[in-house]
């Protein structure tokens, strides 16, 4: 997964950098023969196959592949919003939000024993017993770029942005002893960023998107990498319609609060890869 992100990442920047001298020798168009869109939103549908693994507590520990280990579902369907406006006279200047959640639970009879925390908080779960969980993941997106070239069919983008993901994972135990525990923390982490997006026709268009993050500090380790591609045709004046690809990795390694806003103890691994059907309104 985080190889063929790497891939996807590596092969948009290498596009950026064949077309940057080219959009050198390009001309400055008119902003009113220019297609891109002052305000913009999409909504619609995202289909996923997710992936994710926690560990509670320090040291080794065990790590959860929660879908395996848990029963949790594999796939989500959930609502997704996106939205860009361009607030500058020029339109070179843009922010985009981005969200959407994911709801799963799952049960399952554990074969083998399992010991979740450390400390005052661990949780021993038995072979044979019953076990419930969940796993709530909201997704929010918050990015500036700017465009450093941009005519009447290409835009190019470098910009920054804040992934805010509050996260609440939990057991019930069912056996000789109930039992349950939770973990539940919220995870802001910054990303640098790279757009392209290509107007083939007036009414034929294809957007692409690369983000990137990692960092290691006293005993904070986080990554992200995601990659995006959609096509989208617009045979309205203001609506369109889209279907994009959309791919994510996160992992977040912590102890305590050594970075602002995160206060877990152990790790977070999340991957997903997702097909986007979207309306878009555009003005």
């Amino acid at each position: 997964m985080k190889a063929f992100l790497r891939q996807l990442l590596a092969l948009t920047t290498a596009v950026v950098l064949f077309l940057m001298p080219q959009a050198g020798l390009s001309e400055e168009w008119d902003l009113d023969e220019r297609p891109w869109e002052k305000f913009g939103a999409n909504l619609g549908v995202f289909i996923s196959a997710v992936d994710s693994n926690f560990r509670i507590g320090s040291g080794v520990g065990l790590n959860i592949d929660v879908e395996k280990l848990l029963g949790l579902d594999t796939s989500n369907v959930v609502f997704r919003t996106d939205a860009l406006w361009r607030f500058s006279k020029n339109r070179r200047h843009r922010l985009d939000f981005t969200w959407f959640s994911f709801r799963r639970d799952g049960n399952r009879q554990i074969l083998e024993d399992i010991t979740i925390g450390d400390g005052d908080d661990q949780i021993i779960i038995e072979a044979g017993t019953s076990v419930n969980a969940f796993f709530d993941l909201d997704i929010y997106e918050l990015a500036y770029s700017y465009s450093f070239f941009q005519d009447d069919r290409i835009d190019l983008a470098a910009g920054i942005g804040l992934y805010i993901m509050p996260i609440d994972f939990g057991l019930t135990v069912s056996g000789l002893v109930d039992e349950q525990g939770s973990e539940k923390f919220t995870a802001p982490l910054p990303v640098l960023g790279l757009r392209m997006d290509i107007a083939l026709t007036p009414q034929w268009f294809i957007r692409t998107g690369s983000q990137v993050f990692y960092l290691e500090y006293e005993n904070f380790t986080g990554s992200v990498l995601e990659f995006r591609a959609a096509v989208e045709y617009n045979p309205w004046k203001h609506v369109g319609i889209g279907l994009g690809i959309d791919a994510l990795s996160i992992n977040v390694e912590a102890d305590g609060e050594d970075w602002p806003g995160i206060d877990l103890k152990g790790e977070f691994d999340f991957n997903y890869t997702g097909l986007q059907l979207y309306l878009r309104l555009f003005f």
